[in-house]
């Protein structure tokens, strides 16, 4: 009985209530940690087209509304084709006389062999009297001039239809020209999807885009069927977002739901854009394709992908709010050094080491931590701490499971010192150790007195 009887005077000696401030605490156990970068943007269609006009003109035909279904091929509007087919018209017949007059050239051509042919049978009958000196030499050389005279004409007929042949092949590409503007009047489905807009009315007239003028975009297709979000994601988030990582987006304008996608694309070069007067935020374009359909979907709905960028599973986890930074005096070897706190020290009476007191080779340096609660006292330990998720860092080293790490109240954390008094309230881990202790000493106790 005097061996119980000390044992609870000693544990309410040891365990009196301190002076210090009043804590929060939350014991260190093992989570499953997501990192995850949110960002917001717009939902797009994978493939979208602008068509637009590659002939100016007043629209005379349109046969598709915004909204519509098409297909690829399918006929959606026509430009006045009057001019352009007239173009081909005239095209067409000047292919013709060109042709006609080829064929009058072939017709020159053979008249020209046939008086060669007439000439050369002349020359040799009066090569035949002269022989005989029956005619005078001067009818004998005009025969023979008459020879060279028909040769040379047979050659300027042969090249007037070779000049004529290529005179055709002009005509001809000029007329496939025509006719291929011609084509251009009618405008039909690039791809197969969605009329997601259209800026054009029948009656209006059209203007094509030149290097200063981009031109009228008179409607634009999407492929609803693969749907994409377009985030912009802070400059800092970039470098640990990678392809193939998984995500989950969320649309404004269909609350209650949430869509499962991939990064597939990340932008190299920034997105800058006027944050307020003077500055500027700095964000990468990320593009997150949806796994399924979304019926009821469209282009420029507002949306935010939370990308998971890494996946921590039974690791050691601080809450947030307990990690802090403190200035602390480490050794050669990097070890933390505490100085001397003495039997009991109220807060305010802050522990300072000098510069004697640091040791060779040691340095002062600002540490990333916890307060762990260690018998009525708020003891700094530094932490190396790696994913972030949600409520909870990943502890890489410095606490161990069941450590009674200080969360609150913020003020109180911030204030906090190395070997500060504190009350513990609010924490069941704390009351649920000095309990069990205490069993453990009586328990011994107990034992000792039977012994004896």
């Amino acid at each position: 009985m005097l061996a119980i009887g000390g044992a609870l005077v000693y544990f309410n000696l040891a365990f009196e209530r301190s002076a210090g401030p009043e804590v929060e605490v939350e014991a260190v156990e093992r989570r499953d940690l997501e990192a995850v970068v949110s960002a917001s943007g717009k939902i797009e269609p994978k493939l979208s087209v602008d068509i637009s006009a590659s002939v100016m003109g007043r629209v005379t035909r349109l046969a598709f509304n915004e909204g519509d279904q098409v297909e690829s091929g399918d006929f959606m509007l026509e430009i006045d084709p009057e001019t352009l087919r007239v173009a081909v018209d005239r095209g067409e017949a000047s292919l013709q006389a060109s042709r006609s007059t080829q064929r009058q050239a072939e017709v020159s051509v053979e008249t020209a062999r046939v008086n060669l042919q007439l000439a050369k049978d002349n020359l040799e009958r009066q090569e035949n009297l002269w022989e005989l000196r029956l005619i005078s030499r001067e009818t004998y050389e005009l025969a023979a001039s008459d020879v060279v005279l028909r040769e040379t004409e047979l050659r300027s007929r042969e090249v007037e239809v070779a000049t004529q042949l290529q005179r055709i092949r002009q005509e001809e590409a000029g007329l496939e020209s025509a006719r291929y503007e011609l084509t251009k009047v009618t405008i039909t489905a690039p791809i197969t999807g969605v009329v997601t807009r259209r800026n054009i009315e029948e009656g209006e007239t059209v203007v094509i885009g030149t290097m200063n003028n981009q031109g009228t975009v008179l409607a634009t297709v999407a492929d609803l069927s693969v749907i994409e979000a377009e985030v912009e994601v802070d400059e800092t988030d970039i470098p640990s977002v990678a392809l193939g990582q998984a995500a989950e987006v969320t649309i404004d304008a269909l609350p209650d739901r949430r869509f499962s996608g991939v990064v597939t694309e990340i932008g190299n070069s920034p997105i800058q854009e006027t944050a307020g007067a003077g500055s500027q935020a700095t964000n990468f374009k990320v593009v997150v394709t949806l796994n399924n359909e979304i019926p009821g979907v469209r282009p420029g709905f507002t949306c935010t992908a939370d990308i998971t960028t890494a996946v921590r599973l039974d690791s050691l986890a601080i809450p947030i709010q307990a990690a802090t930074v403190r200035e602390v005096v480490v050794d050669a070897a990097g070890q933390m050094v505490r100085p001397d706190l003495g039997p009991r020290r109220r807060r305010g009476i802050e522990p300072t080491v000098s510069a004697a007191e640091i040791p060779v080779g040691g340095s002062v340096e600002e540490l990333e931590g916890v307060f762990v609660a260690r018998q009525g006292r708020a003891v700094f330990v530094p932490v190396v701490t790696g994913v972030a998720g949600e409520r909870y860092f990943e502890a890489l080293s410095g606490v161990a499971e069941a450590d009674l790490v200080i969360t609150g109240p913020f003020s109180e954390v911030r204030n906090l010192e190395d070997g500060d008094e504190i009350r513990v309230v609010g924490g069941d881990g704390q009351q649920e150790a000095r309990l069990g202790g205490l069993r453990g000493f009586l328990g011994r106790a107990r034992t000792g007195a039977s012994s004896r």
